[in-house]
């Protein structure tokens, strides 16, 4: 049974009055409240890192985030009786913020520049984020890759018919995002942030923003890494205004409640309208493929790919309607 790792929190002197199961984790009510247990799979000194973020918020800010409790021996991983380690962090009861609610989105985008503000440590280069620059190169040959491999073994499904047939297109735009970044400022913007130890959450979606009666939670900070604060803000924008059809004033309306929590200069927004040109959701859904079983494509990944087709020209035409003569 899942709720095999409940002994571990006798680890940290606790017991379950109740428990049900949430993302990939379990969920209990106990006497210090609300608690998620899961089981752990990264570094540990990664996550002492990550404590230590979490630390930094609670005393800075009001901001709410999930703290990791450290067991009675001192330590942030517990391991029970099979060998299974895990971590037990503080939860809140909420909901996932939802990215058809105006509301939502611009509270979300509010605490995100808040955190944004007091998410600063001493520089760990071994935490900082891979230069934007060389992560899109990568990501091109990536999908130049897979063009000649589906080219040599053939056409054999929908997905691959379509991939084909716009992969040249959303190519050209890579090599436009690379060729922005390289005419722009962005090596001095990014030098800047990480010399001041801006920390980014890296995985801010609508899935770990909960929504509360009279405040939001900010959940798995998993991914953080040292890198330029628009790189989260351009994570949530993205997610959301794909499932709003590259709404224009939804977008200006977040960047200006951003920008009302902490300052966006011209060189940031600069970067984050060039992080718009490039194809990410292309990528990643060309690159879920070629890591894949290859001979049975979901019918889930061909309409997402059709989609992003369907929708080229309104997303190219976004970048330009979004930023241009922009004031926030």
């Amino acid at each position: 049974m899942y709720d095999r790792g409940l002994s571990v929190l006798e680890q940290y002197g606790l017991t379950a009055k109740s428990s049900y199961r949430g993302r990939g984790a379990l969920l209990c009510q106990t006497e210090k409240g609300l608690l998620i247990l899961r089981e752990f799979h990264g570094s540990e000194k990664r996550l002492e890192k990550q404590r230590e973020i979490l630390l930094q918020i609670q005393r800075q800010s009001k901001e709410k985030v999930d703290q990791i409790l450290v067991n009675q021996g001192g330590e942030l991983i517990s391991v029970d009786k099979e060998g299974i380690p895990y971590i037990v962090k503080m939860w809140y009861e909420g909901r996932e913020c939802d990215t058809r609610s105006r509301e939502d989105v611009i509270r979300s985008v509010e605490t995100l520049a808040r955190l944004h503000n007091v998410m600063k440590l001493p520089v760990c280069e071994m935490y900082t984020a891979e230069p934007l620059d060389q992560e899109y190169q990568r990501h091109n040959a990536q999908l130049r890759r897979i063009q000649k491999f589906i080219r040599k073994k053939g056409v054999e499904n929908a997905f691959e018919k379509i991939f084909l047939s716009s992969v040249d297109w959303f190519l050209e735009r890579g090599r436009t995002a690379v060729q922005s970044l390289e005419n722009s400022d962005y090596q001095k913007l990014r030098n800047q942030a990480v010399a001041a130890g801006c920390v980014c959450h890296g995985e801010y979606n609508q899935h770990n923003v909960l929504m509360m009666r009279n405040s939001v939670a900010v959940t798995n900070f998993e991914k953080w890494s040292f890198d330029m604060p628009v790189a989260d803000l351009y994570r949530f924008m993205r997610k959301v205004l794909e499932k709003n059809n590259w709404d224009v004033d939804l977008a200006r309306k977040m960047l200006r409640a951003y920008h009302r929590q902490r300052n966006l200069s011209q060189e940031e927004l600069e970067n984050l309208r060039i992080r718009f040109v490039y194809p990410e959701k292309y990528w990643k859904l060309g690159n879920y493929y070629f890591t894949h079983r290859k001979t049975w494509v979901s019918g889930k990944s061909v309409e997402k790919i059709q989609r992003l087709v369907d929708q080229k020209e309104l997303w190219k035409e976004f970048e330009k309607k979004c930023f241009e003569k922009l004031e926030i």
